[in-house]
C-alpha cells in the first residue's frame, strides 16, 4: 500500500461551489475511491466535439493508467497532449425524502483534471498493464499469461497524473424541510452494495483447475463483505 503525499492543491476547477462540506482534497480519500471503483469516465475534446467514454483503469502511486488499442482515438488524443477530465463514482445508496425535491443519493466520487503522457518505457508499460489487471481482480496478473511483444506493440498505455482534482462524498439520510417532517410519507435510505455472484468457469476449462482464492472470495478493495444470496456461493471449479 502506497503512502499518500500531501493533499491536492485547491484550484479554481476543484474548489466546490455547493455543499463545500462534502469536498475532500486528501490523497488518501481520493486514492481509496479510485481503488474501489471499476470504471472511470474520461471526458476530452477533439475536432470540435466533446466526448465522454468509459474505461477500465489502474493506479500506481499518483498516476492513473489507461490502455487500449493503438488506433484508439481517445488515447491518441491524450497521448498527444490533449487535456482531459476523469471521473469515478461509487453509488452507496438511494435517499428517499418526504418531498420529491429533496430526493438524493449517497455516493463517493472523484474528479481529476490534467494532461496525460504516453508510456514508452517497456518496464513502466508492463507495470501499468499489470496494475490495470490487478485493479479489476487483485492478484490476477501473477496467474495470467503476460502480454506478448506483439500484444505490447498493439497496445497504447497512457499515464494520467493525480495532481489536480477533488473528491465529493454524501452520506446519511434525507434532508427534508421542517414543514414536511410530519407528513405520513416513508423517508430513509436504500443501501446499495456491489456483490459478486457465483463464479462461472469457462466451458473449456479443465476439471483439474480450481477456482483461485481471489476469485472465490472476490470483493472490491475497501468495500464491506456482502451477504451472498443462496445459490450464488463460490464453487471450487468444474470438477467440484
Amino acid at each position: 500500500m502506497d503512502e499518500p503525499g500531501p493533499a491536492l492543491e485547491v484550484t479554481t476547477r476543484t474548489s466546490l461551489r455547493r455543499k463545500r462540506e462534502r469536498g475532500h482534497h486528501d490523497r488518501a480519500v481520493i486514492h481509496a475511491i479510485l481503488d474501489e471503483g471499476l470504471v472511470c469516465h474520461v471526458g476530452f475534446s477533439a475536432e470540435g466535439t466533446t466526448t465522454v467514454l468509459p474505461f477500465a483503469y489502474g493506479r500506481l502511486g499518483d498516476t492513473l493508467y489507461l490502455h487500449g488499442a493503438a488506433a484508439n482515438h481517445m488515447l491518441r488524443v491524450l497521448a498527444d497532449g490533449g487535456a482531459a477530465s476523469i471521473t469515478v463514482t461509487l453509488v452507496d445508496g438511494i435517499v428517499l425524502a418526504r418531498s420529491a425535491f429533496h430526493h438524493s443519493m449517497n455516493y463517493r466520487s472523484v474528479v481529476l483534471f490534467g494532461t496525460a503522457h504516453r508510456v514508452e518505457d517497456p518496464d513502466e508499460k508492463r507495470r501499468a498493464l499489470d496494475a490495470i489487471v490487478d485493479h479489476v481482480t487483485p492478484g490476477r496478473s501473477a496467474d495470467a499469461r503476460p502480454p506478448t511483444t506483439n500484444e505490447m506493440r498493439s497496445t497504447t498505455v497512457i499515464g494520467f497524473p493525480i495532481e489536480e482534482g477533488s473528491a465529493k462524498i454524501r452520506t446519511g439520510g434525507p434532508i427534508d424541510d421542517d414543514e414536511d417532517l410530519d407528513l405520513a410519507i416513508w423517508a430513509g435510505q436504500i443501501p446499495l452494495v456491489l456483490a459478486p455472484g457465483r463464479p462461472v468457469p469457462d466451458e473449456g476449462l479443465a476439471s483439474s483447475v480450481s477456482v483461485p482464492d481471489y476469485v472465490a472470495g472476490y470483493r472490491r478493495p475497501g468495500s464491506p463483505p456482502a451477504a451472498v444470496p443462496p445459490g450464488r456461493e463460490p464453487v471450487a471449479g468444474p470438477g467440484g
